[in-house]
């Protein structure tokens, strides 16, 4: 009689549980939607921006739509995405007005790249950042860049090797080899102690003479230097190696050198490299130590001295020692002392470790920051020089041992 009783009470729990299941009629197929892959944004005049997307074609990736992948009409960026824009006062505005040109619902949840334009970059990015970390669908974690073009023709270019352009950014971004922002990290340094940014800088690699000048890149070659939201300037690649150290940020690299003891070139893969900034405040004066370790390998040497000998190999060292804090010096000669600009987070590291003098400063940080002395306490050492002993298809007798 219990168990008749139990398997009633049973029953009707699960006849009560199933009113409460809402089904799936809320549900949205994937053919109902037009996949962003990346957003560019540019400046059309005073008052008014361009949204241009990059919109995901589903059927180009199937094994017999190969036909058109590099070509494509107007609009396309070949067999697997197309562009379209819009214009608008906000990004939200010319999203609406985009919408009206496409037929299914534009989603955001794939976007992994955004492009800003110089030209906007300069008027100031903070109200079009509100959109992308307050809008639900929008990744955290895409990568956001500054592009010395309009951020339009960046999306249009059709690359040779990946299927986008949007890819061809987020891969080299991934490589980590220059820098790399994600919108997480830029909001957090919008809203730092600094209140400085950088954004990797991209460019167009030309097209290859004959071919379709679509039929190519884009490529980082420098960082945009932001303050407060506005971008006061940008440097180059060698630049920004040296702003790379001072944010502990250097993962990948290869250094070429001519060693001072013989003609030629000998160049070292990097192993790891770690980097710390080290505040001090004596008798009123603001310095930092750059504290640094790089590890490298020999990859090639194009010299003829054997670089088993100590000798050679301390001072290969030396030089790259040297190497890096010449960076790092002109570095800062740009975006410490020209562009005022603290995208290091000096700022951070004296709040850290001295809480009560940076009360003191922080609202006058812009006077500081040109002052701040930095110095150097960098090793370096090259841990392994290959597999060869001696420099390849050199005879012995002309071997600088």
């Amino acid at each position: 009689m219990e168990n008749v009783r139990f398997m009633w009470k049973l029953i009707c729990v699960l006849i009560g549980l199933s009113c409460l299941l809402t089904g799936c009629w809320d549900r949205v197929e994937v053919n109902d939607l037009a996949l962003i892959t990346a957003a560019g944004i540019d400046q059309k005049s005073s008052k008014k921006i361009e949204l241009s997307v990059q919109v995901f074609i589903p059927r180009g990736a199937g094994g017999s739509s190969q036909q058109g992948m590099y070509g494509g009409g107007s609009g396309s960026t070949g067999g697997l995405t197309f562009v379209r824009s819009a214009e608008g006062l906000t990004i939200v505005d010319a999203m609406t007005k985009l919408q009206e040109k496409l037929p299914r619902r534009v989603f955001w949840g794939h976007t992994e790249v955004f492009i800003i334009s110089r030209t906007l970059a300069e008027q100031g990015i903070r109200n079009h950042l509100d959109f992308m970390v307050r809008h639900p669908q929008v990744r955290i974690g895409a990568y956001v860049f500054i592009s010395d073009k309009e951020a339009k023709r960046a999306l249009e270019l059709m690359p040779p090797l990946e299927r986008s352009s949007s890819e061809v950014l987020r891969e080299l971004a991934k490589s980590k080899a220059m820098l790399k922002v994600t919108l997480k990290d830029l909001s957090a340094s919008m809203i730092g102690d600094t209140g400085a940014s950088a954004l990797p800088w991209i460019t167009e690699l030309p097209a290859e003479e004959g071919k379709n000048k679509n039929n190519t890149v884009p490529y980082i070659t420098g960082t945009a230097i932001f303050k407060k939201d506005k971008m006061v300037g940008h440097i180059d690649d060698t630049l920004t190696r040296g702003a790379l150290w001072l944010r502990d940020e250097v993962e990948s690299a290869v250094v070429t050198h001519t060693p001072k003891e013989a003609n030629g070139f000998v160049s070292m893969k990097l192993i790891e490299a770690r980097s710390e900034l080290i505040p001090h405040i004596d008798n009123g004066k603001w310095s930092v130590t750059l504290r640094g370790v790089t590890e490298d390998d020999i990859i090639q040497n194009a010299t003829n001295l054997d670089l088993m000998n100590p000798k050679h190999l301390g001072s290969l060292e030396l030089q790259l020692k040297q190497n890096i804090e010449a960076r790092v010096r002109a570095c800062l000669e740009q975006v410490q002392k020209k562009m005022n600009a603290d995208v290091f987070d000096f700022a951070g590291a004296f709040h850290r470790k001295y809480p009560k003098e940076w009360q003191q400063v922080k609202d006058r940080w812009d006077e500081v920051f040109p002052e701040v002395e930095v110095n150097f306490d960098l090793k370096a050492y090259v841990r392994r020089p290959g597999i060869s002993t001696g420099p390849a298809g050199v005879p012995e007798n002309e071997v600088k041992h």
